[in-house]
């Protein structure tokens, strides 16, 4: 007769009792506290950096301040000064001029490259580091160096092509014409970050299924249909995500436009960015300076959420 060895077990009692005490301790809302005590450093520096510099322009754009002597109330003066000067509000039409040219060139070249480089090309790991590095380069060494290349004829590479192509009369003063110099800089926005807004077009693409594709195909739809019908629709927040980063970069372009043309000729690639600058440092009016920057961040933040509410609502519809 052979007897069953006898497992010894805790007490029931015990461990349902251990587990509920395990569980009221985090019920009680101890581990909810940890992430607020942990996100409070980040949240004193943001205060710090952010909204109390921007809580100061708001003040000084009110203030007759020259940066040494103590400042005095001035009102809405400067307000009124910049959107009666000729100059701001060319500053303004630039702006605008040069973010929506960014965004649409860009986010059209970068899906174009996403396409091209999602799934089919061998290569497409080393030519997508390609596209994408000058993303990561400094904005100001990107600049000079296309600045050699927009050289007069014999100094600079641009017009020393189309010379030895027979394009000569196509060859011109590329940084000292009013009329090319702000596409001049918009060219070398849209080559340092297309490679950006590729790389999220390539996200969004690769969260495609590819039965959606072979579905279609076996129904006969067309490649432009199958882009047209499944792609841009699927890829509706990937593109609200891209058109996003892209206007605010083209709004607030600042480095490219110092490095290549300093504002110039005769004031055509000024922006709102560069004026704040001459504003404040070249001409020491600290009041209107901060009056430029605050109405560049209130144009930053209508311009980004109508476009994020239109998207929003766009991909509301689309699902």
């Amino acid at each position: 007769m052979s007897v069953a060895p006898i497992v010894p077990q805790a007490p029931r009692a015990a461990a349902g009792g251990g587990v509920r005490r395990r569980r009221g301790r985090r019920g009680r809302g101890g581990p909810r506290r940890v992430p607020w005590l942990l996100a409070l450093p980040a949240v004193a520096l943001l205060l710090a950096f952010h909204f109390v510099p921007v809580t100061a322009g708001a003040y000084f754009s009110l203030t007759n301040w020259n940066g040494l002597t103590a400042p005095t109330w001035a009102g809405l003066s400067n307000f009124s000064y910049l959107f009666s000067d000729a100059e701001t509000r060319d500053a303004l039409f630039h702006t605008l001029e040069i973010a929506g040219s960014f965004v649409f060139l860009s986010n059209t070249i970068g899906l174009a490259l996403a396409l091209g480089l999602n799934r089919t090309v061998k290569s497409r790991h080393f030519l997508r580091a390609i596209f994408f590095a000058p993303a990561v380069f400094s904005s100001v060494a990107v600049a000079y160096v296309w600045q050699f290349i927009f050289l007069p004829s014999g100094q600079g590479a641009l017009n020393d092509i189309l010379t030895k192509v027979g394009l000569g009369s196509w060859t011109q003063p590329w940084l000292g014409s009013p009329t090319a110099a702000l596409w001049a800089i918009v060219v070398v926005l849209v080559w340092q970050f297309s490679g950006l807004t590729m790389v999220i077009y390539l996200a969004g693409l690769q969260a495609i299924p590819d039965e959606l594709y072979e579905a279609a195909a076996v129904d006969g739809a067309s490649m432009f249909s199958q882009l047209r019908r499944i792609t841009i629709p699927l890829l509706a927040p990937a593109i609200t995500v891209s058109v996003t980063i892209t206007l605010v970069f083209g709004l607030r372009v600042f480095d490219q436009v110092i490095a290549l043309t300093d504002g110039g000729p005769v004031n055509a690639t000024q922006t709102l960015a560069t004026e704040i600058y001459e504003q404040t440092f070249v001409y020491g009016r600290w009041g209107v300076g901060a009056a430029v920057a605050v109405v560049l961040t209130g144009l930053i933040a209508t311009m980004v959420l109508t476009q994020l509410w239109f998207l929003r609502l766009r991909e509301r519809r689309i699902g």
